[in-house]
């Protein structure tokens, strides 16, 4: 996979805010996404990891073109090279590109899950997408007579392996899976992530939204992490090693620390509100090392091979 090439997906600059009313009905706008920078290439999986809030949903649903009514998006979003705007949107989406959802909810409770995963197609290409999800099936251990239930009479972990399998169905060039793995046995979730790295050797890319930091180090190329409505570093995902000693941010080398396998280390302060961000660095108030150029403007950069929000990052 070749860096400089042009990525699957270019997530640039990207901002979004919500129409709120107050007292006396007075409108504001909340920005809870703020210039947000983020690329996946074909061929790799780039997993987005962070604290519950931090914005990770918010993206997934930008680049699907899924937003709420009241939600307003500034900055640049491109596919493949081109804009993705909403008439790109509607044309790629549940095709060139596919979304696994964090709910389940998102099946339709009136139509039978076989008839949701193999899609609308021409009449022809029937007997071939049955054959396809047959085949798609027996990946995720479902049994063929799963076609036939409706949503409501699945388990939590089938219904979230039907979602699993609409998204792997077509020839998907960018998959966005937002929590694909929730409810999943280990095992399970763990041949999921080994699916996902068959489909990045096909070249296709997959920006991973997870909780499970674990199986996202095992499975990704590159690690982007989330704070506050921002990223503050991509990394290479060997980075996250140790007690963090090649990573550039502050808070990526907390963020590791803190996880079980460290010790649970964790920093004192939390993630602040959207409604009351701080100015500059969005970390500054819990930063052992902040100054008072971190209450300036920060911008992302590229740093030994990959790239960080601070000033002071080395």
């Amino acid at each position: 996979m070749e860096r400089g090439s042009q990525p699957v997906l270019n997530v640039e600059d990207v901002s979004i805010s919500f129409d709120m009313y107050g007292k006396g009905m007075e409108r504001r706008k909340l920005e809870v996404v703020h210039k947000l920078s983020l690329r996946v290439h074909a061929g790799e999986i780039v997993a987005v990891v962070g604290a519950s809030g931090s914005g990770k949903s918010l993206l997934a649903h930008a680049i699907l073109g899924i937003l709420p009514g009241n939600a307003r998006m500034e900055g640049k979003l491109e596919f493949c090279g081109k804009a993705l705007d909403e008439a790109a949107q509607k044309e790629h989406r549940g095709k060139e590109i596919s979304f696994i959802p964090q709910s389940v909810e998102y099946l339709d409770p009136l139509m039978k899950v076989g008839r949701q995963v193999i899609g609308v197609g021409k009449r022809r290409e029937r007997k071939q997408r049955m054959e396809k999800m047959r085949q798609v099936f027996a990946r995720y251990h479902l049994d063929e007579a799963t076609a036939e239930l409706y949503p409501y009479q699945l388990s939590g972990g089938m219904a979230r392996r039907v979602l699993i399998s609409g998204a792997v169905m077509g020839q998907a060039k960018l998959i966005v899976a937002d929590e694909p793995t929730p409810g999943l046995q280990e095992g399970l979730a763990r041949e999921t992530m080994e699916n996902f790295r068959e489909l990045a050797r096909e070249g296709c890319g997959i920006l991973l939204i997870t909780h499970e930091v674990g199986l996202a180090l095992q499975a990704a190329d590159r690690i982007a992490v989330f704070y506050a409505g921002s990223v503050l570093e991509v990394a290479p995902v060997e980075d996250f090693s140790g007690q963090g000693e090649k990573l550039r941010h502050p808070y990526s080398k907390a963020f590791l620390q803190a996880l079980p396998q460290n010790g649970f280390q964790a920093i004192e302060g939390h993630q602040p509100y959207a409604g009351s961000l701080p100015p500059g660095c969005l970390f500054a108030d819990r930063c052992q090392s902040r100054m008072q150029a971190c209450m300036g403007e920060v911008r992302m950069r590229s740093l030994r091979g990959g790239e960080v929000r601070c000033i002071y990052a080395e």
